[in-house]
């Protein structure tokens, strides 16, 4: 019975993120991770959370990260937002977001490797799993 209990404790972490979807319009939303959001025009602020923990087992650090980027640009396209920018690091699967409207050219550098800037030097954002 113990070894059964086990063996489902992995089972059930993967489950945890099969609610989280992003939303047609989010996928328009760009993230500015250390960008300069200066020339653009703040529309508020949303804070996220999932579980960050099932029961004593605390879940992988990147998929709740994962998870709250893509519940604060769910969030930002109903603001009609088309950028956001993390305010503060996740705590207790929590994490404060800025939406902001910067349109096409509007936001500077987001600190963000090389790789996921386009030749243009607009910003992309690059989900961990298909969606």
């Amino acid at each position: 019975m113990r070894k059964t209990l086990l063996l489902l404790i992995p089972v059930l972490l993967s489950a945890c993120s099969w609610g989280i979807t992003m939303d047609p319009a989010a996928k328009n939303v760009r993230t500015a991770w250390n960008g300069d959001v200066s020339g653009c025009r703040e529309l508020g602020k949303v804070t996220v959370s999932v579980m960050d923990h099932v029961g004593p087992v605390d879940r992988n650090n990147i998929t709740v990260r994962d998870e709250l980027e893509v519940l604060a640009r769910n969030q930002a396209a109903e603001m009609h937002a088309d950028t956001i920018k993390p305010l503060a690091e996740p705590s207790n699967g929590s994490q404060p977001w800025g939406a902001y409207q910067c349109g096409a050219g509007g936001l500077k550098s987001t600190g963000r490797p090389a790789a996921a800037h386009s030749a243009g030097g607009a910003v992309q954002t690059f989900p961990i799993k298909g969606g």
